[in-house]
């Protein structure tokens, strides 16, 4: 054990050892339910190393203990490095014409209102606004967006709406065009979404383990996509029974690709590729 922890500390700035490791894994599920694997040890080393040199320790049990103190600052940033933000606009694009037609059918003489529920740098919340500005052939459609997320620095990101040309070079000319206003001078090589869309989204820090939610619904369409393949299955349940009485009796719950709610068939049930209904109860 010795020799393996020497090793390990010549390999590395800080010495991490296994309960180090132990020490961060309970302590991110127990802040914000995420599941770390044994392989992901290289990941938390690299990412709390950071906060290590900005906050001029010298080793991991020093950090953690700053943590215990339950200094609020270090746990956002703690939080905020150890959350994964891959996002793009229009990801999973068959969602889209779905929640388009979904939106006209049932929204009516009436506001609707969509909720993100993990915006990271905001790509899935302006798709969603993109698509009802198309769908209603309107910078003014009848519909409202929440979008939350844990990561406070993504969300400052995403309110900013300002992205490389990387990020919008899949979207067709005439979305850029529609949708974006390109930078010139020191912003050259980036976009911003327009005011209008802007409008139509409201970000708000979330944690989707908090004990209450500040929202009360009802949505029209939740978006929950690509989030609980960081949950276990017990933590899984629990977001998705607070899902469902904020959702609509005709609303849908849009999941990701690799996402499957089998163990919530009481609560909801698969209506098409990776998208839930709820399921109606008998009185």
């Amino acid at each position: 054990m010795a020799n393996a922890l020497a090793r390990n500390e010549g390999e590395h700035e800080f010495g991490f050892d296994d309960r180090d490791f132990e020490q961060v894994r309970r302590l991110i599920y127990e802040h914000a339910g995420i599941s770390l694997s044994p392989a992901k040890r290289e990941m938390v080393y690299s990412r709390l190393s950071r906060r290590l040199r900005a906050r001029g320790l010298d080793n991991f049990p020093d950090y953690l203990r700053l943590l215990e103190t339950d200094d609020a600052a270090e746990w956002e940033a703690f939080t905020n490095s150890l959350t994964t933000n891959l996002t793009a606009f229009f990801r999973e694009p068959h969602h889209f014409p779905l929640l388009a037609e979904h939106v006209a059918k049932h929204i009516r003489g009436r506001s609707g209102t969509l909720w993100c529920s993990a915006a990271s740098t905001g790509e899935e919340p302006y798709s969603m606004a993109m698509t009802l500005v198309e769908q209603f052939d309107s910078w003014a459609p009848p519909v409202k967006i929440l979008a939350t997320d844990l990561d406070t620095g993504v969300l400052a990101k995403a309110a900013a709406g300002v992205y490389t040309d990387e990020r919008v070079e899949k979207l067709s000319p005439e979305r850029v065009k529609r949708f974006f206003q390109r930078g010139s001078g020191a912003n050259a090589g980036r976009v911003r979404v327009r005011p209008e869309l802007q409008k139509l989204v409201t970000f708000r820090r979330l944690n989707l383990l908090d004990a209450a939610w500040p929202m009360r619904g009802p949505f029209d369409a939740i978006f929950c996509r690509n989030v609980m393949i960081y949950f276990d299955k017990e933590t899984q349940l629990k977001v998705l029974e607070k899902f469902l009485p904020l959702l609509r009796a005709d609303g849908l719950l849009f999941a990701g690709h690799s996402e499957s709610f089998h163990n919530a068939g009481h609560l909801f049930r698969l209506r098409g590729k990776t998208v839930y209904e709820p399921v109606q109860r008998k009185a």
